[in-house]
């Protein structure tokens, strides 16, 4: 996988995991597909089949997910994977509600993994995948992080 070979402890990305990142952080880009881009935040995710965001994924993108963290009360945590010091960890109810319900039944009806081992799953790797994402502290446009996905 190149960039995020060690951004998940014990190094190793499953499909269903890139497809759950893939649908949080680049959307219909993941799948090749290219239309305008949408509005830097959707407040709700698209009904199933029709995808989401076609720039960002079903938050937005990277900044739309880091936003739902801070608006849940977990600025600290997602600033941390962002910065250049130690990465701190996200509970797995937490990442749960932060993003929504809504968001997490679909991308566990894309991934075809139920939603405990989905949260669990995506706690465990957010933090070392946006710290690969950000090396420089700045969060990239949704084409670069499409692009991350790609390669």
């Amino acid at each position: 996988m190149g960039l995020f070979d060690n951004a998940v402890p014990g190094g190793n990305i499953t499909k269903p995991l890139m497809i759950a990142l893939g649908a949080l952080l680049v959307g219909k880009m993941l799948s090749g597909k290219s239309e305008e881009p949408a509005a830097p935040q959707v407040p709700a995710p698209a009904p199933a089949g029709t995808g989401a965001s076609a720039d960002g994924g079903l938050l937005g993108g990277l900044g739309g997910l880091l936003d739902k963290l801070r608006d849940a009360g977990h600025g600290n945590v997602a600033d941390s994977w962002v910065g250049t010091g130690q990465n701190q960890p996200i509970h797995p109810s937490d990442l749960g509600s932060a993003l929504g319900p809504a968001v997490i039944r679909e991308i566990a009806q894309r991934t075809g993994m139920n939603e405990q081992e989905l949260l669990q799953q995506l706690s465990t790797a957010l933090p070392g995948i946006v710290d690969k994402l950000t090396p420089n502290g700045q969060i990239p446009q949704n084409h670069q992080v499409a692009s991350a996905f790609n390669s």
